[in-house]
C-alpha cells in the first residue's frame, strides 16, 4: 500500500490494481455528517443542444449550470 510520501500517480497506479477488499483489516472506520443544502436536479439533452448551451455558457464567462439556471428563471418570470 502506498506511504504517505506516495505521489497522486502513485496512489492512482496502486489502487488501479488492488482491491480495498484485500486491506479491510488496515481500515479504520469513520462517522460523517453531510449538511445537503439544496437539491439538484437532473435533466437529459440532446448532445447537440447541450453542446450550444455549453458555448453559449463559455461565451459569457459563466458555467452551463448558471447559464442554464439564469435562462429558466427568465423563462419563468422568477428572480435571480
Amino acid at each position: 500500500m502506498p506511504g504517505p510520501s506516495a505521489s497522486i500517480d502513485q496512489i492512482v497506479e496502486f489502487w488501479d490494481t488492488h482491491s480495498t477488499a484485500d486491506y479491510d483489516d488496515m481500515m479504520e472506520d469513520v462517522t460523517f455528517d453531510i449538511d445537503i443544502q439544496e437539491e439538484t436536479f437532473a435533466v437529459a439533452l440532446v448532445p447537440e443542444l447541450a453542446e450550444m448551451i455549453g458555448r453559449a455558457a463559455k461565451a459569457r464567462g459563466v458555467t452551463t449550470e448558471t447559464l442554464v439556471n439564469l435562462w429558466l428563471a427568465e423563462k419563468v418570470n422568477m428572480p435571480a
